[in-house]
């Protein structure tokens, strides 16, 4: 007797392709679609197991011959910043964040694009188009939001639609245990600001105010300079071959 009420999800492998982040490796993914109307509950589970969210699909690393990319996330509850975090919050202090629904804006597509051809002139999102955009941003089943942070203006007060220059916006799936950052942006001409790490830790707030325990922040890839950041953010886990670890800490505090 077949008492599933629910189709199991699918699972498929790509194609070898070029590895982004390790020169001379080749890379494949098993991926999903979410969909319907457990796809909450599935992005959940899935992610707590490794897989990220793009649009309507989750996937994971399938590499044959290599375990570099390692999944992370910060323990926000436990959480303290550095010196240097310190800072980056001060230099921010003026910036006023607030929650969207998961929808394009000609406003953040214009960031996007800036972003975009300052830091990823060569990589694969290097081309997309202000459709490819409300594509990324509209089309998830999942609870999705959009962070936007504004350089506040003076006088400006508190109002419904805050006014003041957009800087940086984060695409951030809000789960049961915790908030997991999809994809940021941000103005690259306010590079002193360091606004990664403001975004990082300004989800790392939120989710205790929450009372959500994590911070989901994708894959640090091993031998990878540009994902070394990651490991700055402690007390973090990475997901091994018998779960969720407590990782050791850097041993440096540097300003990004």
């Amino acid at each position: 007797m077949n008492t599933q009420t629910t189709p199991s999800p699918q699972f498929y492998l790509t194609a070898p392709a070029v590895c982004p982040y390790l020169p001379g490796e080749m890379e494949r993914k098993v991926f999903t679609h979410l969909v319907g109307p457990r796809a909450a509950e599935m992005n959940d589970l899935l992610t707590q197991g490794g897989f990220r969210r793009s649009q309507n699909i989750a996937y994971r690393p399938a590499c044959e011959a290599c375990r570099a990319c390692v999944s992370v996330r910060i323990l926000a509850g436990e959480f303290e910043p550095t010196r240097s975090m310190k800072r980056v919050m001060s230099a921010n202090r003026d910036l006023i964040a607030t929650v969207q629904p998961a929808q394009p804006s000609t406003e953040q597509f214009a960031l996007f694009r800036r972003y975009l051809d300052d830091r990823h002139q060569h990589g694969g999102m290097s081309d997309m188009s202000a459709l490819d955009y409300a594509i990324m941003v509209e089309d998830t089943h999942v609870n999705t939001r959009l962070i936007e942070y504004r350089i506040r203006e003076p006088g400006s007060g508190l109002s419904k639609q805050p006014q003041g220059e957009l800087i940086a916006v984060a695409l951030t799936d809000m789960m049961s245990d915790g908030l997991s950052m999809v994809y940021s942006f941000f103005n690259p001409k306010y590079e002193k600001r360091s606004l990664g790490t403001f975004m990082i830790l300004d989800h790392i707030n939120r989710a205790r105010s929450l009372g959500l325990p994590h911070v989901y922040l994708g894959y640090w890839v091993k031998g990878s300079p540009k994902m070394d950041y990651k490991t700055r953010y402690q007390p973090q886990e990475q997901l091994m071959a018998r779960g969720w670890e407590r990782s050791l800490p850097p041993t440096t505090d540097s300003d990004d």
